[in-house]
């Protein structure tokens, strides 16, 4: 490493981006380039530095594997602050490999967290998580250090393991403090305040009110039965059974778990599932029906009586019954709410669960992908929707200070 080359890494290092650009700015070399590329990227021409880091990445070669391997770290690093999820893992995959396998292991480390952000993005929680599984944050900067807690704490938040969430939130801040990095410590602080915004409506026969991500949490600790009308589903005792893709099923269960412990009324379970106002006999077995199918799928959980009016929820064991709704009546809650479970959805499945029609929907998500509060995965019929981050992420761009261009 000559001494200009040395000079640009320890000025990028330190935030003097422009004087070390003008270094190195002339050269062609491999160091250079990818110096130039990190440049580029802390000035957030992101295309430019894609190009560099790709340059500088062919340019070392297979003869130098290691250096190599960093830029294609930098290069997945700049891909993934532009959110293009659309490029094949197995170069990222690959890198990883050579680093850890030269006992790179802050470059390394940096591979994996890009690697399970985007995993975070792509809806892919179980990859994200087995990604970050036995991450050794020993002796790496501070910076790698919140940022594998920031994963930590959102996949917690995802699944509403609360005190892990915590945890995970309190040694991010404390890596970001000493990381000094403002948009590390802004990152720590949104998601932060995610803890304290409503997450959802308790609905009973005398109250509405809303609850916190934690009191959600307590709520589904608890020995009630829970019917979420956010993910669409059951929840006793840790159990979950979605019926996110059975609408029908969940809105009689929903109108049953409202009226509890009371019962419902045949014509109005028609007039609210099937919203019909004026039913016949076929109404009414197409009723039977359906009651006989959510009879089956919630058994273990609850029994569903007829009565001489209609249908009463029974849960199993003397338990109570709740309700959970979206904090606000919109359709545009109800979208957040269903892709809060992290999962890339269609907008064929998002219509059906919502019992609205593909255009709405689609309405509904432009406006969300023009606010930054979803976005889209692929085109046409393969085209998926996500929600995004619960907080933004910060693409820290370590490169100078992790690659060691010794």
């Amino acid at each position: 490493m000559d001494s200009l080359t040395a000079a640009c890494a320890r000025m990028l290092a330190a935030g003097d981006v422009l004087n070390a650009l003008k270094l190195v700015a002339l050269r062609d070399d491999p160091p250079a380039l990818a110096l130039r590329g990190v440049a580029m990227a802390r000035l957030g021409d992101y295309a430019r530095a894609r190009e560099l880091l790709e340059q500088a990445a062919r340019k070392f070669g297979p003869h130098e594997p290691v250096q190599r391997a960093r830029c294609i770290v930098a290069g997945a690093e700049v891909a993934l602050a532009m959110r293009q999820l659309d490029s094949p893992l197995h170069m990222l995959a690959a890198a990883l490999a050579t680093l850890q396998a030269r006992n790179d292991h802050a470059n390394a480390l940096q591979a994996r967290l890009i690697m399970a952000r985007r995993f975070l993005l792509l809806g892919r929680l179980q990859d994200a998580s087995a990604t970050i599984c036995d991450l050794d944050t020993a002796g790496v900067p501070a910076s790698l250090v919140a940022v594998a807690e920031l994963v930590q704490a959102e996949l917690a938040l995802r699944s509403l393991h609360m005190e892990r969430a915590q945890i995970a939130l309190r040694r991010a801040q404390a890596a970001a403090d000493q990381a000094t990095i403002p948009a590390l410590q802004a990152e720590v602080t949104a998601m932060q305040k995610t803890l304290q915004r409503p997450a959802a409506r308790l609905r009973t026969a005398d109250d509405d009110k809303t609850l916190t991500l934690a009191e959600v949490a307590d709520l589904f600790a608890s020995t009630a039965l829970v019917v979420d009308g956010c993910r669409r589903g059951i929840s006793v005792d840790g159990t979950w059974l979605s019926l996110a893709r059975r609408p029908i099923l969940f809105e009689l269960i929903r109108a049953l778990a409202c009226a509890w412990p009371g019962d419902v009324s045949r014509q109005s379970l028609i007039a609210t599932v099937f919203r019909l106002h004026d039913p016949d006999e076929s109404h009414r077995a197409r009723l039977r029906v359906e009651m006989g199918r959510l009879r089956k799928l919630v058994s273990t959980m609850a029994q569903i009586e007829a009565t001489a009016n209609g249908y009463a929820l029974m849960p199993r064991d003397n338990r109570s019954a709740v309700v959970l709704a979206p904090p606000i009546d919109s359709d545009a809650a109800a979208l957040l709410a269903l892709l809060a479970d992290g999962a890339p959805w269609s907008t064929s499945a998002l219509a059906q669960a919502l019992g609205a029609s593909q255009r709405t929907v689609q309405r509904a998500l432009a406006d969300l992908q023009a606010n930054g509060q979803v976005h889209a995965l692929g085109k046409s019929r393969v085209r998926r929707w996500v929600s995004s981050s619960l907080a933004g992420f910060t693409t820290i761009l370590l490169l100078p200070s992790v690659l060691a261009l010794k």
